[in-house]
């Protein structure tokens, strides 16, 4: 199995995780990959899907945070104005992102004849990081057939990570990076709740790395040390707390200071993107009463999905850096793993 942060003694927090430990504690939320990894292609699609329904007839309240705006995803601004999701995501690679909308609008089109026709269109929300240093991004490999695969793939439960589907080929403080998770649960009124995290990480500096016990692990070479921060990370948070649109830009924005824990610092040439979704309180597509009752979270307990969410974050980019391999790509580009250093340390 591959290393976990607490498998190794390294706790981000106080609160505790879920049962898996992942994004998928939240009731209806599943995962899925298709990974490509062959020589100078390291590159693949993770696909969220936010629950068991169709999120087009079946939305659900969001909020994104865009912590540094170096980005090309796809969807944000109608996110961001709407307040909704309603297809799953794909996280993909920089020049992946028109494939993968292609793939979203053809599966909503598929199942809602009416797209187009008699409603709206439909808002596809793809996001990415660039994986160009250890896959060769120019080749353009990733077809609307690989989003499909990882929509088609995703389940409930643990979740692979490290070098797979989107983070094949991401790399993150000069170690190989890639796809991790984590989840926190809560407890509000007497009930329990959980708050998941899912991460692309592809950022931060060789030697800014910290854990959360202080050490500042370094790549056994460094290379790339003085280059700018031209990474990117993607974060996504699922919760089951009844929260509105604007509560979950709150928790989405505190997911930056899980990535300052660990020594980030939202570089010039870093696209670092936050999206929260909560599956409680759905939204019908064709609601048709003029006012639609909702349930939101006191503004005065919000501190605690802030807390799951710093910690969740911090410690889900540790997740795909652990789980990751050492791995060789383009050109001969090498990532080592951290999972090695730490076991020579």
């Amino acid at each position: 199995m591959p290393a976990r942060a607490r498998s190794l003694g390294l706790i981000c927090g106080s609160l505790p995780p879920g049962p898996f430990n992942a994004i998928t504690d939240i009731a209806g939320v599943r995962v899925g990959h298709r990974t490509i990894r062959d020589g100078d292609i390291q590159t693949g699609f993770t696909a969220i899907l936010p629950h068991g329904d169709d999120p087009f007839r079946e939305k659900l309240r969001a909020g994104v945070d865009v912590i540094n705006g170096f980005g090309k995803s796809a969807g944000l601004v109608q996110v961001a104005e709407l307040g909704q999701i309603e297809t799953p995501l794909l996280l993909g690679n920089t020049l992946s992102v028109g494939t993968g909308f292609n793939a979203l609008v053809a599966r909503a089109l598929a199942a809602n004849p009416d797209i187009g026709r008699t409603t709206g269109t439909v808002n596809p929300v793809v996001l990415e990081c660039n994986d160009g240093f250890l896959s060769d991004i120019r080749a353009r490999v990733l077809s609307e057939n690989d989003a499909f695969a990882a929509l088609d793939a995703a389940t409930a439960g643990p979740v692979e990570e490290g070098a797979v589907g989107g983070g094949t080929g991401m790399s993150a403080f000069g170690f190989k990076g890639g796809i991790g998770t984590a989840s926190r649960l809560l407890r509000l009124d007497g009930r329990d709740y959980a708050l998941g995290v899912l991460v692309q990480a592809n950022f931060g500096n060789a030697g800014d790395l910290v854990l959360p016990d202080g050490r500042r692990p370094v790549p056994p070479a460094m290379p790339h040390a003085a280059a700018p921060e031209r990474g990117s990370v993607i974060i996504v948070v699922a919760t089951d707390i009844p929260m509105e649109s604007r509560q979950l830009t709150r928790v989405a924005r505190r997911c930056g200071a899980g990535l300052a824990r660990l020594g980030a610092f939202w570089g010039n040439g870093s696209g670092d993107i936050a999206l929260a979704f909560s599956t409680a309180g759905r939204i019908s597509h064709h609601e048709r009463a003029d006012f639609a009752p909702m349930v939101v979270l006191n503004e005065n307990r919000i501190d605690l999905p802030f807390r799951a969410a710093v910690e969740a974050t911090q410690e889900a980019v540790l997740n795909a850096m652990l789980a990751a391999p050492a791995v060789t790509g383009r050109d001969g580009h090498a990532r080592p793993s951290l999972a090695d250093v730490l076991a020579r340390s």
